[in-house]
């Protein structure tokens, strides 16, 4: 287990918690060594649990950077800390709870090499809090070699738990099968779609990748049997491609949408077959609507983030986020050819774009329409960060550190909060 050469001085909050947890607590509080993975929603409540709970030896992993869409919920962070490394700010901000806790920061990916084995070893209890499936595997694998304790957490919504892993004593983190992100075959995307779900994946993942980036589909092809409308498929998006040749046009904007909303929609609707048990998705033309009315009208119409935008306010939200991304490819690709454009769920622009897009093909299809801010959440495949569960659930990892630090691993199950 870690040990620590300097010893750090007591301050007066360290004083009061002497007097007020029991001293088998205490001492193995104080003394030990603790790693702490993620610095996310969970990891700012743990971090501030830990340093006011009288942990003094914290070593902290992050590899990610704070968002804007991060404040609301992961209070060590501010507006002037947007773009800088979550661990560090971090660190740096639950070390002014009390000052004579050491927090050691580290900006990197927990899978590094420097984060070997013997490196694990040197603690005495580690804390997960992340949210990547990938990296818990992986500490819950480096922990069981190391015979450390892990404390594993995660929250969804209003539904969270904290679980004590130990090598012999329980179940690992990979004992059961974590469900797998959910894949959408292509016909069902690009041809029958029948939920907002799938118009918002072919907005994001396939017209916005065909248009501004990579195209690099997120459905699933190989249980497709409709090979024949596959092919169909590729003509459209080879057909796509060769629309954004006019990317410097005036006309691009036109030709995308009559391509997508008109003359795509009518072959579907046409298909034999296809539509004996709903009915047929309907084109819309883009000079069916009166766009210079619409901009003129456009500073009276500002569509509030939860409000369904009716149609024409989608026909406009599309032309408008178009055109500046258009814009926003040709100045970058001035720079770098082979530049592209990648969405984000807080880049206003290609937001916008996927809205309106997966709105006018949900009413081309008779699908519900969904707010800004409905679509914000599916397209990011968000489910709602709740701080009071991330809180919860953090205050819960610090009692079962609690027991453990006593040697009371037996006594400690799996907390489930809903």
């Amino acid at each position: 287990m870690g040990s620590n050469s300097s010893p750090i001085p007591k301050t007066s909050r360290d004083q009061v918690l002497e007097l007020a947890l029991p001293q088998d607590i205490y001492t193995g509080v104080s003394s030990s060594k603790i790693l702490v993975v993620g610095a996310g929603g969970i990891g700012c409540e743990l971090l501030k649990n830990l340093v006011l709970s009288g942990f003094r030896h914290i070593e902290l992993v992050d590899l990610d950077t704070i968002d804007i869409s991060n404040l609301n919920r992961q209070f060590l962070f501010q507006k002037q800390h947007v773009s800088q490394s979550k661990a560090l700010v971090a660190a740096k901000a639950a070390e002014k709870f009390n000052p004579g806790v050491k927090i050691v920061p580290y900006h990197a990916n927990i899978k590094d090499k420097k984060f070997d084995l013997s490196w694990f070893q040197s603690f005495n209890l580690v804390m997960n809090a992340l949210d990547n499936l990938d990296a818990r595997r992986y500490v819950n694998r480096m922990c069981l070699d190391a015979k450390v304790p892990l404390i594993e957490s995660g929250t969804a919504g209003y539904v969270g738990q904290a679980t004590v892993i130990s090598r012999k004593l329980t179940e690992c983190f990979e004992c059961n099968p974590k469900e797998t992100p959910k894949t959408y075959p292509v016909c069902t995307i690009r041809s029958t779609p029948s939920q907002p779900i799938h118009c918002i994946v072919w907005a994001k993942s396939y017209l916005f990748n065909q248009l501004f980036g990579e195209d690099d589909d997120q459905f699933d092809s190989s249980q497709d049997e409709n090979r024949t409308e596959i092919e169909e498929l590729k003509k459209e998006a080879e057909a796509l491609k060769a629309i954004k040749e006019s990317m410097k046009t005036a006309g691009f904007c036109q030709n995308v949408f009559e391509k997508v909303f008109n003359r795509d929609v009518s072959r579907l609707a046409n298909c034999e077959g296809m539509w004996k048990d709903r009915q047929p998705p309907h084109p819309l033309s883009y000079t069916s609507f009166d766009l210079p009315q619409l901009e003129s009208q456009a500073l009276d119409r500002e569509v509030a983030d939860t409000a369904i935008p009716t149609l024409e306010e989608s026909f406009f939200q599309f032309t408008k986020s178009t055109a500046i991304l258009a814009r926003r490819l040709l100045e970058a690709r001035s720079h770098n050819p082979t530049a592209t454009l990648a969405f984000d769920k807080d880049d206003h622009d290609t937001l916008e774009f996927v809205v309106a897009a997966s709105n006018l093909r949900a009413h081309i299809f008779g699908i519900a329409e969904k707010s800004l801010f409905d679509i914000k959440a599916m397209a990011g495949n968000i489910i709602p960060a709740i701080a009071t569960t991330n809180a919860i659930i953090a205050g819960a990892v610090v009692m079962q550190a609690f027991k453990i630090l006593q040697g009371k691993i037996e006594s400690c199950y799996t907390v489930s909060f809903n």
